[in-house]
């Protein structure tokens, strides 16, 4: 009779054993799920925003853009910056993750030595970087004005005709798939 408890005990352990197995295995695979779920490849994450932020502009044109400047100001620049992030995440030149922030394009002055910011924080080569990065320093100008001044029609126009350039050029380089 002693072995047949030592028997039992066996069983009963590694029963115990399997259940705590299949418990965490399961843990395992919710948590697996639940991750799938809630992210976002990178791309995908971009696009939501860049039509979130493309809402916005749109609703602030049909209100009048003299009524939306704050509006106009912040959803062009971010817009712009996510553009930029969608584009060279999706041809490899930087990787998942990596953050642009609007500051780094301080337009440099003419007589500057050193390379300016953006150069400095995001050492990288592509199709029609410097129109692009112009359009980036345009928009970034004017932000300032847009947010906390009190800019006139033409400033407001004027970064609305930079961002739908840029939108264009990325567009078209998105569409072409263009490294």
């Amino acid at each position: 009779m002693g072995e047949d408890k030592k028997i039992h005990k066996k069983e009963t352990g590694d029963g115990a054993n399997r259940i705590q197995k299949f418990i965490r295995y399961k843990i395992y695979l919710l948590r697996y799920k639940l991750n799938q779920n809630l992210k976002m490849t990178s791309t995908e994450e971009h696009n939501k925003k860049i039509k979130e932020h493309s809402d916005e502009i749109n609703d602030a044109i049909e209100q009048g853009i003299e009524n939306k400047p704050i509006t106009i100001g912040f959803h062009c620049s971010a817009c712009a910056l996510q553009y930029l992030e969608l584009y060279l995440h999706s041809t490899n030149k930087i990787p998942i993750g990596k953050v642009i922030k609007h500051d780094w394009f301080k337009k440099p002055q003419q007589e500057q030595k050193i390379e300016p910011l953006i150069e400095r924080k995001l050492p990288v080569v592509f199709p029609k970087k410097q129109e692009i990065y112009n359009l980036i320093y345009d928009i970034e100008d004017k932000r300032e004005s847009l947010l906390y001044g009190k800019p006139a029609k033409g400033q407001i126009k004027g970064m609305l005709d930079s961002f739908l350039k840029l939108k264009e050029i990325f567009t078209e380089l998105l569409k072409n798939g263009k490294n």
